[in-house]
């Protein structure tokens, strides 16, 4: 084999390596993300009563309507992020967590998370919030508008302080909120 045909498929080679490399970074960083938004404008749920033959009778003195029981506002970490957060109990007892106004950046990954972290303004408040205890409600619907987010059953939303967006892919909070009892 001539000198030139080895260059040749060591370039090859290198070509094909660079090429693998880029589309597992693409993937990865997702960057395109960047420029996309998406907006979810979703209402308040509201819990059905049950109804029929054999259902129960209202019982006097029982919650009619969702009642907000802690509130916050998102401040900004690793991205610019400006809404409102709220715990919302539903008339059936059952919770949700509501985010009104929301404004972020898209991004690989994104969740909601309901924590015990205290949050802090700044760099130092990026990565608090996998520490201690947390309960991911799901993906983010997307990084714009109003969207609810039911709370397990099973979870005391007494224990958690703090509200973020949390980004799974880099272990980042995009933002945060304290929540605050009503």
């Amino acid at each position: 084999m001539t000198r030139t045909g080895r260059r040749g498929r060591l370039w090859g080679g290198a070509a094909i390596a660079a090429a693998v490399v880029v589309a597992v970074a693409l993937y990865w960083l997702q960057p395109w993300k960047l420029w996309q938004d998406e907006t979810v404008r979703e209402a308040l749920p509201a819990a059905a009563a049950p109804s029929g033959p054999g259902a129960p009778a209202a019982v006097p003195g029982a919650q009619a309507a969702p009642v907000t029981v802690a509130r916050g506002t998102l401040i900004s970490h690793e991205h610019a992020t400006t809404g409102a957060v709220e715990l919302i109990r539903l008339p059936d007892g059952s919770h949700t967590l509501r985010l009104a106004n929301l404004d972020t950046s898209n991004g690989p990954d994104l969740r909601v998370w309901l924590a015990d972290a205290p949050v802090k303004e700044g760099v130092a408040g990026w990565r608090v919030f996998d520490d201690g205890k947390h309960v991911s409600l799901g993906k983010l619907k997307g990084n714009k508008g109003d969207q609810n987010y039911p709370v397990p059953a099973d979870v005391n939303v007494a224990e958690f302080t703090s509200v973020t967006i949390w980004c799974d892919r880099f272990d980042v909070s995009f933002g945060a909120a304290s929540l605050t009892a009503v």
